[in-house]
C-alpha cells in the first residue's frame, strides 16, 4: 500500500513533465539539442565535426551528415573494443544487438548510462504514469508485470562488456522499484534458448498474481498458449482475474486484436501501444481511444525528419519538428545521449497531430513492395488484412509478402506480375478467395498505385495467397536463429528472399 501510494506520487510528478512538452514541444526538443552538442563537444565525433562552434540545428544539419548503420559502423566497432569517448563522453561497456530479419550482420547499438536512465526507464515510468493518468481506479501496481525479454552475450571484442537484445540490456540494469514490478525472475528472463524459456517462464508465472503484461504481441501469443496448455483453462482471465492492460510493440498490433480477444475475452482488459527500439524510446499512447502515440521529446533524442522524396538521396535534407506536415510520411533520424548522430533507424512514421505531437508508425524504410511503381506500404499491409480478417472471421498468427516478377515461359508467353502473400491463421477464414478479394479490394482502395497497376490486370493480376500451416513461421525464424525477443517477420519485402525460405518451409 505504500509503496502504491509513492508510486503515484512520482507518476503525477512525471504527469507535469509529460505535460511541459505537450505545451512547449520546440523549447523542449531546443534544450535536447544543445545538452547533446555540448555533452559531445569533446569526443572524437564531435571534434571533427567541431561541435564546440555549433549554434543552432541549422548548422547541425549543415556540417553533420546523416548517417545509416553502415556509416556509423567503424566508431561502434572500435566501442565495442573497448575504446571510449568515440561518439558519446561517458563510458560504454553495453551495446543493444538489433534483432531485425532483413540483415544478415546484426546492429550492436551502444547504450550509454544516460540513455538507460533518461530514455529507455523514463519511457516505462511514462508508460505506467500515462496508464495511470487515464485509469485513476487501476490496480495495476498490485501485482507483477509480465515481460518477455531476449538473452545476453559476452562482447568477444572486448570482456568486460556485453551485448543483447534491448529489452534484455534493461532488465539487467532495472531499477530495484521496476525489478520488484516484473516477472518471471532474472535468470528466467534472460535464458537464452527459447523454447526452454517458453516453457520456463509459463511454469513461474501462472501463479503470479499478474496485473499487466508488456512485449511484442507474436510472442506473448506464444507464451499465452502454452500456459493455457499447462493449466488446462480455456482462456487467460481464468489464469490471471486481475490482468488488465497488455503494453505493445515492435509489430502492429490491430492484426492481433482477435486473437488477444480470443485469448482474453474481458472488457475491461487495456491495450496500449508503445514505440520502443533498439536506439531508444521514442513514443506512447497517451489517450484511451486511440492508438496514436505521443511523441516523447525530453528522454535525450534529438529528432528530425526525412520525407519521402529524400529517402534514396546521396545528401538527403532533413526536416525538424517545427516543418513537419499531418499526413505525410517521413523516415525517422534520431540524436541521441548514447552517441547516434543524425541516424537513420529505418522506421517512418506519419504525423496525426501537432498540438501536441502524435504519431502513427507507417513501416520500414526497406519494408515494401514496389517492383512495378505500386508503393505498397506496411500500414497499407496491415489495414488490408485486417480488413480481410474481420470480414471472414479470421484470426491471423502471422504474415509476409512479396512480388511476382514478370517472366516469360519457354513458349513466349508472357505472365504478368503480382504479389505472394504467406499467411498463417490462428482461425481460418471462411473462405480463402472471399480473403483474398477483400484484401485486394481493401489495398486498391487505400493505395492509387495499386489500384492503377491492378487496373484490368494490367500490370498486376490478383495476389496469390497461400494459407500456412500453424508453426511455419515459428520454424522459419527458429531455422534463422531469431526466436524469441524483439524477432519478428519483416511484413513485406521487395524481394524475395524472405518468402521462398517460408515457402520452403511450407514443403
Amino acid at each position: 500500500m505504500i509503496f502504491t501510494t509513492l508510486a503515484n506520487l512520482f507518476f503525477r510528478q512525471r504527469m507535469r513533465r509529460i505535460d511541459q512538452f505537450r505545451l512547449f514541444p520546440h523549447d523542449v526538443q531546443a534544450q535536447q539539442f544543445q545538452g547533446l552538442i555540448q555533452s559531445a563537444k569533446n569526443t572524437e565525433w564531435g571534434k571533427l565535426y567541431d561541435y564546440s562552434s555549433i549554434k543552432n540545428p541549422e548548422q547541425f544539419r549543415q556540417r553533420v551528415p546523416v548517417s545509416a548503420y553502415e556509416q556509423l559502423y567503424p566508431y561502434i566497432e572500435r566501442m565495442l573494443r573497448g575504446e571510449q569517448n568515440v561518439l558519446w563522453a561517458s563510458h560504454i561497456d553495453k551495446f543493444s544487438k538489433s534483432s531485425g530479419t532483413t540483415n544478415a550482420r546484426s546492429k550492436f547499438i551502444p547504450v550509454s548510462n544516460e540513455a538507460l536512465k533518461e530514455c529507455n526507464y523514463r519511457g516505462g515510468q511514462d508508460m505506467l504514469a500515462l496508464y495511470i493518468d487515464n485509469y485513476p481506479d487501476t490496480k495495476v501496481l498490485a501485482g507483477k508485470t509480465l515481460s518477455i525479454g531476449g538473452s545476453l552475450s559476452p562482447n568477444h571484442l572486448n570482456p568486460n562488456s556485453y551485448y543483447g537484445d534491448v529489452s534484455a540490456v534493461l532488465m539487467k540494469n532495472l531499477p530495484f522499484w521496476a525489478e520488484y514490478l516484473r516477472t518471471p525472475s532474472l535468470k528466467t528472463a534472460l535464458m537464452d534458448k527459447w523454447e526452454e524459456k517458453i516453457e520456463a517462464m509459463a511454469q513461474e508465472t501462472l501463479r503470479q498474481n499478474v496485473t499487466s503484461m508488456a512485449g511484442v504481441p507474436t510472442w506473448t501469443v506464444v507464451l499465452l498458449q502454452r500456459i493455457l496448455d499447462i493449466t488446462g483453462k480455456s482462456n487467460i482471465c481464468e489464469v490471471w482475474e486481475n490482468l488488465e492492460v497488455f503494453f505493445h510493440g515492435a509489430v502492429a498490433f490491430h492484426p492481433y486484436r482477435q486473437l488477444f480477444k480470443q485469448l482474453i475475452p474481458s472488457d475491461k482488459m487495456h491495450y496500449l501501444e508503445v514505440y520502443n527500439a533498439s536506439e531508444g524510446f521514442f513514443g506512447l499512447q497517451d489517450q484511451k481511444n486511440s492508438d496514436e502515440m505521443l511523441l516523447l521529446l525530453d528522454y535525450g533524442v534529438y529528432f528530425e525528419f526525412l520525407p519521402v522524396e529524400e529517402w534514396d538521396k546521396e545528401q538527403p535534407k532533413a526536416i525538424g519538428l517545427d516543418q513537419v506536415e499531418l499526413g505525410k510520411t517521413y523516415a525517422v533520424l534520431i540524436s541521441t545521449n548514447a552517441g547516434l548522430w543524425r541516424y537513420n533507424i529505418g522506421d517512418t512514421v506519419k504525423f496525426t497531430s501537432i498540438s501536441p505531437y502524435r504519431i502513427k508508425i507507417a513501416g520500414r524504410t526497406k519494408h515494401f513492395i514496389n517492383a512495378f511503381g505500386e508503393e505498397v506500404m506496411v500500414e497499407n499491409a496491415e489495414i488490408a488484412i485486417t480488413t480481410a480478417c474481420e470480414a471472414t472471421n479470421a484470426i491471423i498468427n502471422n504474415f509476409t509478402a512479396a512480388p511476382i516478377y514478370l517472366s516469360s515461359d519457354k513458349n513466349g508467353s508472357y505472365n504478368r506480375g503480382g504479389h505472394e502473400w504467406v499467411i498463417e491463421f490462428e482461425k481460418q477464414p471462411e473462405n480463402l478467395t472471399t480473403f483474398t478479394q477483400i484484401l485486394d479490394e481493401t489495398l486498391r482502395q487505400l493505395n492509387a498505385d495499386y489500384d492503377a497497376k491492378r487496373y484490368q490486370d494490367i500490370a498486376l493480376v490478383a495476389p496469390l495467397v497461400h494459407a500456412a500451416p500453424k508453426g511455419t513461421f515459428f520454424e522459419w525464424l527458429k531455422r534463422k536463429n531469431k526466436l524469441g525477443g524483439q524477432n519478428k517477420v519483416p511484413r513485406l519485402s521487395n524481394s524475395r528472399e524472405y518468402i521462398e525460405e517460408v515457402l520452403a518451409v511450407m514443403r
